[in-house]
C-alpha cells in the first residue's frame, strides 16, 4: 500500500523539467513564446502523426531545452486540443530516465531519476516513477534528496508529494527524504558567487 507524504520547502525550490515544452516558467513562456529556448532531440528514430498531434522518439533518445537535458530510451510527446502538452520518458535498455536542470543564477543543479518519467502540461505536473530520485545540487555539491516509488512535483504550488512502494529507491521501499539546513546551501552558493 502506498503512503503519500507532502514535501515542502526546501525541496520545493527543484524544478524539475520533462518534455519537449516545458520551461523554466512556463506562465512567462505562454506569455512570449517567442522566449522559449530551441528545443534539440537526438534520437534513432522518429515517428511523428499530425492528426494525433503525437511525436514518438526512440534509440538513445537526449533532450535539450534551454537549461534542461533528459536522456531516455523512448520519449513520447502529445498535444491536446486545447494546447496542452504532456510528455512520457521511459526506458527498456538504460537503467533509468535521466533528467538534469541547471539554474546558473542560483549555482543550482536538479537532477532526476526514475524508470518511467511524465509530464502533464495541463496540471503541470512532473513524475518520476519507479526508482525515483530526485537530488538538488548547488555548487556541485548534494545538498537535498528524496527517494521514492514516485515523486510528483506541482509547479504551480512549488509541493512535491512523494509515495512509497515496491519499486521505491530506498531499500525498505519507504520515502526517503534528506535536506540539510539551509545555512549549508547558502553559504556554498555564496562561496560559488564569490569564486566567479
Amino acid at each position: 500500500m502506498n503512503k503519500l507524504f507532502n514535501i515542502t520547502a526546501p525541496l520545493a525550490q527543484i524544478s524539475i523539467c520533462l518534455a519537449l515544452y516545458i520551461s523554466v516558467h512556463p506562465h512567462v513562456a505562454a506569455q512570449n513564446p517567442q522566449d522559449d529556448p530551441d528545443t534539440v532531440v537526438l534520437s534513432d528514430t522518429l515517428v511523428y502523426d499530425d492528426q494525433k498531434k503525437e511525436s514518438i522518439f526512440t534509440g538513445n533518445v537526449v533532450m535539450t531545452r534551454g537549461d534542461m537535458t533528459l536522456h531516455s530510451d523512448k520519449l513520447v510527446i502529445s498535444e491536446d486540443d486545447n494546447g496542452f502538452q504532456y510528455g512520457v520518458a521511459t526506458v527498456d535498455k538504460t537503467d533509468l530516465v535521466f533528467i538534469r536542470q541547471e539554474n546558473t543564477e542560483k549555482f543550482e543543479v536538479i537532477e532526476a531519476r526514475g524508470l518511467r518519467g511524465e509530464y502533464d502540461g495541463k496540471a503541470e505536473t512532473v513524475t518520476v516513477i519507479g526508482q525515483a530520485v530526485v537530488t538538488r545540487f548547488v555548487c556541485g555539491k548534494p545538498f537535498d534528496n528524496i527517494h521514492g516509488e514516485k515523486v510528483v512535483y506541482h509547479q504551480k504550488t512549488d509541493t512535491y508529494h512523494a509515495y512509497s512502494g515496491k519499486q521505491s529507491a530506498s531499500p525498505d521501499g519507504r520515502v526517503r527524504s534528506l535536506a540539510q539546513p539551509r545555512a549549508k546551501s547558502n553559504a556554498a552558493l555564496v562561496e560559488c558567487k564569490n569564486k566567479s
